[in-house]
């Protein structure tokens, strides 16, 4: 199986999926469904909750293949 990374961004953080990580224990689908669809491609939708909603669950990640960073905002 190839393990991929995949990023996903709604300009103020940056969610970070490694496959190679992932247990599929679906508590992120679970806990906020409107941004973890996985039936869905992209199947993580940064648009569809707040930054802090997004890292609230990105935290919750059992096996870390969930993660984030905060972008930063240049001027």
């Amino acid at each position: 199986m190839k393990h991929v990374t995949k990023k996903y961004s709604n300009g103020e953080v940056t969610v970070i999926w490694q496959s190679a990580k992932c247990i599929h224990s679906g508590i992120c689908a679970r806990g906020l469904s409107n941004v973890f669809r996985p039936k869905e491609s992209p199947w993580i939708k940064t648009d569809a909750a707040t930054t802090a909603e997004i890292i609230e669950q990105v935290k919750k990640c059992p096996s870390g293949a969930l993660s984030f960073e905060m972008n930063s905002q240049r001027d």
